[in-house]
């Protein structure tokens, strides 16, 4: 908060016609060397704090507005000095810059107040409403001039927040351990400051306020780099966590497709942040059959990964349904509904037989598996209602042959979404011709070209990104 207009010692300002001799100068110089010192300490303190504001992991509202608070204090304090006024003497526009700059310094205190959380609801609306008072008075005394009345309505505003900070510093809980460090500096930036104003012109003595300032000031850069150290602590070990969380949800993935005379599988999983709700599985992996499962829950992060690791739960559990699609789903909706705290699962499952030359496939509200047989791209949609959701949900799955050089792609809808600078999403119809294009490349070289195809569609990744490719081949005689 501002405190009340600095008073100096109008005999150290010399404003007088008569030229100024070099003692008088350099007395005044002498007179002003300590708050010379202090400005320069307060504005590079600002300085440095808003630096570390701009420049940690996220912007410090905290040390942002302690900042603005000292820098704002800081040349205040030089504005009313005789040294500057030698600067420019007779000067009516830094004649109202110094009376105005005082209605700008209570500012960025309340919101600094506001940030740290001291203030309450009530609080924060009162705060706004004065920084409408002070940036009023500022505004008015730029455009009319200094007035008598704009310095009265100043100083009682000051009086006022100082008074309340001051009364609701020993009302708040001891608990608060930041507050009664902050409570400590306030008091004695308090006492100086009405010192200076009401005590100081009956006993005449050097300026104090500006040392009550700067142990007021200490007090919130301790309070706002212990929050900040404490913040960044924390987002450290978040992110151990995460890192922890990533390389279990990691392990649940299966590695690699077993070597297979028949099918050879290829798999791309690329998360939006550490931990992603698409999932992936083999539910069936021998040389004669294979169950390819794809699924993607509702939502991102962890609330997302952990989902997922109860759908791999709920697949595991339906291995004895691996060769019928339809039943599988059924089964894994059933072990779902009621244990997702109302997030969703879309999932496509595909179960290959090398006996029957035979593929049968169902899903649940997922896009469309496709499949590239003899140039020619085939859409494969056979959808029920969404896992997680319905108790009654039922599904169903269709039959179709498949043949050696078939080619099978599931994904998630992360994949056609994908939108680039223009908004535009990368669609259905262009997933297709990538599928075509990348024919005849290996699975493996296939889906890194289409995840790449993906990355410089759009720039900016906003949904988990999941590609399953499995090749039908002849086995070697």
């Amino acid at each position: 908060m501002s405190l009340l207009p600095i008073r100096v010692s109008s005999a150290r300002m010399y404003v007088s016609d008569q030229p100024l001799t070099a003692s008088q100068v350099l007395q005044t110089f002498h007179d002003d060397g300590p708050y010379l010192f202090l400005g320069a300490a307060f504005t590079s303190l600002g300085l440095a704090s808003a630096a570390f504001a701009f420049l940690g992991r996220k912007f410090n509202a905290m040390l942002f507005w302690l900042a603005l608070f000292a820098i704002l204090y800081g040349q205040r304090l030089w504005l009313q000095l005789g040294t500057f006024t030698f600067l420019v003497p007779g000067s009516a526009s830094f004649a109202t810059l110094r009376i105005s700059i005082n209605y700008l310094v209570p500012i960025p205190a309340f919101f600094y107040f506001d940030a740290a959380g001291f203030l309450g609801t009530l609080g924060s609306r009162i705060s706004r409403l004065l920084t409408v008072f002070f940036l009023s008075l500022f505004f008015a005394t730029t455009i009319v001039g200094p007035k008598p009345v704009f310095n009265l309505l100043n100083t009682v505003g000051v009086i006022a927040c100082l008074t309340a900070l001051v009364v609701q510093s020993v009302r708040q809980q001891a608990a608060d351990k930041d507050f009664v460090i902050i409570r400590r500096g306030l008091i004695a930036f308090v006492a100086f400051a009405f010192w200076d104003n009401l005590g100081r012109p009956f006993w005449p003595s050097p300026l104090t306020e500006p040392l009550g300032f700067a142990f007021f000031l200490g007090t919130l850069g301790y309070v706002a780099a212990r929050r900040t150290l404490h913040r960044d602590q924390q987002f450290n070990e978040i992110q151990k966590e995460l890192e922890i969380a990533r390389r279990i949800q990691t392990a649940i993935l299966p590695s690699a497709y077993p070597h297979s005379a028949y099918f050879q599988v290829a798999t791309r999983y690329v998360p939006m942040t550490s931990v992603a709700g698409d999932f992936y599985d083999f539910v069936v992996a021998n040389d004669r059959q294979a169950g390819l499962l794809v699924a993607d829950v509702s939502g991102h992060g962890v609330p997302a990964a952990l989902i997922a690791s109860m759908v791999k739960l709920a697949a595991t559990s339906q291995r004895v349904n691996a060769a019928d699609p339809a039943a599988l789903l059924s089964g894994m909706n059933q072990a779902l509904c009621g244990n997702t705290q109302n997030q969703f699962v879309t999932a496509a499952y595909v179960h290959l037989d090398v006996d029957s030359a035979s593929l049968r496939y169902a899903a649940a509200a997922h896009p469309p598996m496709l499949l590239l047989r003899a140039g020619e791209v085939i859409p494969v949609e056979e959808n029920g209602l969404m896992l997680a959701a319905f108790t009654f949900a039922t599904y169903s799955s269709v039959l179709l042959p498949f043949e050696p050089g078939d080619r099978l792609l599931l994904y998630t809808d992360g994949i056609i979404e994908a939108a680039n600078a223009e908004g535009v999403e990368f669609g259905q119809q262009r997933l297709n011709a990538l599928l075509l294009e990348s024919s005849l490349l290996a699975p493996e070289k296939a889906a890194d070209h289409i995840i790449s195809a993906i990355e410089s569609w759009s720039r900016t990744q906003n949904d988990d990104l999941t590609v399953l490719i499995c090749d039908c081949i002849e086995p070697a005689t």
